[in-house]
Formats: C-alpha cells, sequence, structure tokens
C-alpha cells in the first residue's frame, strides 16, 4: 500500500469521525434547552416590565414628585398673596376712617345772618355760610340768647334731620326760631336788639345783627336743628 493511499484512509477516517461528533451534537437537545434555559434565567432576572406597567409605575412616581414640588410652591404663593391682601385692606380701612372725620368736621370758619321773614309770622331764619376751604360739618342746633337772656330756648324735636348738615366751601345750612306766639298767647315778651349763639364744635360766639328796632321775643321761643334747606328751616 502506498503512502497516498494511507494518507488518503486517514483522511477519511477523521472526516467520518468528525461528522459522527457533529451529528452527535445536532440530536443533543437538552444540550440545546440548557442553552436556551440558561438564556432564559439570566434573561428573566433583568427582562423590564411590560411598556404599559412601566408607564403607568413612572407616570406615578413623576405625578408623586410633580405634586409634591406643587404643593410646596402652592404654599408658597398662598403665604404671600395673604400678606399681600392684609396690606392692602389696611390701607382701604385707613382712607375711610379719615373720610368719616372729616365729614365730622366742625364748621369754624363762617360768616352769619339773621333775617327777620315776612312768613310765617314772627319767625327769624340763621344763615351759616362756609367760608373755609373744606367741608365741615352743623350738628345739633344753635344756642342762641337774644338780649340777657340766661337760658336758650328749646328745639322742635320733630326738626331733627335724618342725616347731619355739611357744608362745602361755600355752601349755607338754616335754622329757623319761633320769636313768639302768632296769636299773641305767649308771656314774658320783651324787645331783643342782640343775639349770640354758638356752632356746636366751636368755641368762637356768633353775633349776627338783628334789625335796628329789635324783634320781639316772650317764652315761646324755639328753635329748629340746623336744615340744609331754608323751606325745611322754617316749616316750624
Amino acid at each position: 500500500m502506498s503512502a497516498r493511499t494511507t494518507r488518503t484512509r486517514m483522511l477519511a477516517a477523521a472526516t467520518f469521525a468528525l461528522a459522527a461528533l457533529t451529528l452527535t451534537a445536532c440530536n443533543n437537545g437538552e444540550g440545546v434547552r440548557d442553552e436556551g434555559a440558561s438564556a432564559g434565567a439570566d434573561s428573566s432576572s433583568v427582562t423590564p416590565s411590560p411598556k404599559g406597567s412601566e408607564g403607568s409605575s413612572k407616570g406615578a412616581g413623576q405625578a408623586d414628585a410633580v405634586g409634591s414640588a406643587s404643593g410646596g410652591d402652592k404654599g408658597t404663593q398662598g403665604s404671600t398673596g395673604s400678606n399681600g391682601t392684609t396690606a392692602s385692606p389696611g390701607t382701604t380701612n385707613s382712607s375711610g376712617s379719615a373720610d368719616s372725620d372729616s365729614a365730622l368736621t366742625p364748621c369754624t370758619n363762617v360768616r352769619t345772618t339773621a333775617t327777620v321773614v315776612s312768613r310765617p309770622l314772627n319767625h327769624l331764619l340763621l344763615t351759616v355760610t362756609n367760608t373755609g376751604s373744606k367741608n365741615c360739618n352743623l350738628t345739633g342746633y344753635p344756642a342762641v340768647r337774644f338780649g340777657e337772656a340766661q337760658s336758650v330756648p328749646p328745639v322742635f324735636e320733630d326738626s331733627k334731620p335724618q342725616a347731619v348738615t355739611t357744608l362745602a366751601p361755600g355752601e349755607s345750612g338754616y335754622a329757623g326760631v319761633l320769636l313768639s306766639a302768632a296769636d299773641g298767647s305767649g308771656s314774658n315778651g320783651y324787645t331783643a336788639k342782640s343775639l349770640t349763639f354758638h356752632l356746636k364744635g366751636s368755641e368762637r360766639v356768633q353775633n349776627p345783627s338783628l334789625p335796628a328796632k329789635g324783634v320781639y321775643v316772650d317764652d315761646s321761643i324755639q328753635v329748629t336743628y340746623w336744615q340744609s334747606t331754608m323751606d325745611n328751616a322754617l316749616t316750624w
């Protein structure tokens, strides 16, 4: 046998043995399953949850984080808003209080006159004009004294107005004085040639002029509260 033939046979035998080994490996399903199971086990330990679950989990996490941050922001904003609101009404209240005090300012800068009217009979009209630069207020009624009288006459209670008489600069307020009974039924009459009175809230004595012949006064004398119109002042 030649050397060439011997090599050929050996090569054939080796090829056959390799083929047998390959066939055996291919038929070993258990080996393939082992490889697959190993890969599957590794995969299950790191396999992510389905996209739906991942999205839900992530969404919940984000909601919690945002909610916490948002809650903090809201709390901060609420605190700031509270401070701003507190400051604003304070200014409004202060302004309202100032306006009310101004409305109650008594009239001190005034011009006064006393006029005898023809109707109704035996009546005198007192006029007070605001000569100041701000609104002022006439409260109550004039405490008049004619001549040497030691007391002031009573007021017609029904003449009390629903609101205080407030005078803007240049405006006038009025009060009526019933000097004597129209039917002559009054007593203790006398002629007065001077008149003085005070305005509530002012210490200044008002001294308007009377007619040269004076005015006749008896114990029927009464006055009205300060009014905003002449007609109201002369109703009683």
